[in-house]
C-alpha cells in the first residue's frame, strides 16, 4: 500500500520534474476543467499541498477498455507518472500484488482510509444468478462493491458498463448486468464512453483533488462539463450538416470531402460527450474526424438502439442550449418535432425546389374536404 500523505508536487519532483513542468501540468489540469486562467493558482496549492488521495479501482464486467485509456492520458506528466498522481493502492489489472496478498491490500485500504478513498468501478455488476456470474475470490461482485461503497468519500463509474451496463445489460440480459449507480444508495459520477476519453477520465479525478467534492452533474450522473453538449453542437462537420449535405455511401465523393455522417448512421445528433472537443490521443482526432459517424458510446442503452449505420428519423433541435436534462432518455424515439426533416427540406428548396415545397404549404393550409369549396 502506497504512502498517500506526499502531494503530487512531491512526487512529481522524486521523478525528476522541474517546476516549469510542475506547472504546466497545473495550467493543463485547469484547462481540462473548463477553469479560467485566474485558477491555476488553486490548482497549483491543491497540487503542492493537498496529499494525493487513495484510490481503489474494481473491475467486474468489462474489457478493461477504461484502464487502458486512463493510462494514455495525453499529458506527458500523466502519461509518465500516473501512478504517483494519485495513490493507487488496488487495482487487479495494474498491482504488483497478485491473490491473497492483493485481497490483503483492498482490506487494508478499506480499514486505514476509511471515508477518505476514492472508489472507481470499471464494469457492470451481474445480479442474476446471486452473483455468481462475476466472482473474485471467491466472493461476488455485488458484495465486493457493497463492502467498498461504505467508506468512501466518493464513487465514480468509469466507461459504459459502469454507468449503464452496456453490453453485457443489452437485450436480453443474461446475467442481470446493473450500473453502479443502482445498486448504490449514493451519488454516483457517471463517465460514460465505451471507453471515455482518458483526459476526462484525468480531470475527474483533479477536480476531485483540486476541490475536495464532486463535479457539478446532470440528470444522468455525468459531469455537466465534459457531458453538457452533443457531439454534434461542436462537430467541425457541422456545417455540412446544416447546408444538406450528407455522404451517402463511406466511398463516395462527399465522403472524400469530409461531409456530414448523419445518413451513415451518426449518432453525434443524440450523443453528450466531449469527442469533437477533447479529442483522442493527445487531442489528434476521433472518429467522426476518422470518417466513421459516431455510435453513441457514452449513451444509455446505445446497444439497443438499432443498427450504428441506419440513421435515426429524427432528434430534438439544433441548439446547444438543449442538455440531456431538458431532452430527457427518449432521444430519436419518436418525440422529436421532425427538425431534421425541415434542415434537409429548407436546403433544398434553397437549391430547386421551391415552387414544389410552396405546393406542399398551400395543400397544408387547404381546408378539409367536407369544407372545400368546388370550384
Amino acid at each position: 500500500m502506497k504512502d498517500p500523505g506526499r502531494t503530487l508536487w512531491q512526487a512529481l519532483q522524486e521523478k525528476g520534474y522541474s517546476r516549469r513542468e510542475f506547472l504546466q501540468f497545473c495550467a493543463v489540469t485547469a484547462a481540462s476543467l473548463g477553469l479560467k486562467a485566474s485558477a491555476i493558482g488553486a490548482v497549483v496549492e491543491a497540487f503542492e499541498k493537498k496529499p494525493r488521495p487513495p484510490v481503489v479501482w474494481l473491475h467486474f464486467q468489462e474489457c478493461t477498455c477504461c484502464s487502458e485509456s486512463f493510462i494514455r492520458a495525453s499529458h506527458p506528466i500523466v502519461a509518465d507518472a500516473l501512478l504517483d498522481v494519485i495513490s493507487l493502492d488496488y487495482m487487479e489489472t495494474l498491482m504488483a500484488a497478485a491473490g491473497h496478498q492483493a485481497e490483503k491490500s483492498l482490506a487494508d485500504t478499506l480499514k486505514a482510509y476509511d471515508g477518505k478513498y476514492i472508489l472507481l468501478v470499471e464494469g457492470s455488476v451481474p445480479t442474476g444468478g446471486d452473483g455468481v456470474y462475476c466472482t473474485i475470490g471467491g466472493r461476488t461482485a455485488i458484495a465486493i462493491l457493497e463492502e467498498a461503497a461504505k467508506g468512501a468519500a466518493g464513487v465514480v463509474a468509469w466507461g459504459n458498463c459502469a454507468s449503464y451496463g452496456c453490453i453485457q445489460a443489452a437485450h436480453p440480459n443474461p446475467t442481470g448486468a446493473t450500473p453502479i449507480d443502482k445498486l448504490l444508495r449514493r451519488t454516483v459520477v457517471n463517465v460514460p464512453g465505451c471507453p471515455p476519453i482518458a483526459d476526462v477520465m484525468m480531470a475527474v479525478v483533479s477536480h476531485i483533488l483540486v476541490f475536495g467534492r464532486l463535479p457539478d452533474l446532470d440528470g444522468q450522473g455525468r459531469p455537466k462539463e465534459f457531458y453538457g453538449r452533443r457531439v454534434h453542437d461542436t462537430c467541425y462537420r457541422r456545417p455540412y450538416y446544416d447546408a444538406g449535405m450528407f455522404v451517402e455511401a463511406f466511398d463516395d465523393e462527399r465522403a472524400r470531402k469530409g461531409c456530414c455522417l448523419y445518413r451513415m448512421g451518426c449518432r453525434g445528433p443524440v450523443t453528450y460527450n466531449a469527442c469533437s472537443v477533447s479529442r483522442w490521443n493527445g487531442g489528434v482526432s476521433y472518429p467522426i474526424q476518422s470518417g466513421h459517424g459516431c455510435i453513441g458510446c457514452s449513451e444509455n442503452g446505445f446497444w439497443d438502439k438499432g443498427p450504428f449505420y441506419q440513421h435515426l428519423s429524427s432528434f430534438p433541435g439544433f441548439g446547444i442550449e438543449s442538455t440531456a436534462d431538458t431532452v430527457g432518455l427518449a432521444l430519436g424515439a419518436g418525440v422529436a418535432v421532425g427538425v431534421a426533416a425541415h434542415a434537409v427540406a429548407t436546403n433544398i428548396r434553397k437549391r430547386s425546389l421551391i415552387a414544389e415545397n410552396r405546393q406542399e404549404s398551400v395543400v397544408a393550409r387547404e381546408p378539409s374536404d367536407d369544407k372545400k369549396v368546388q370550384p
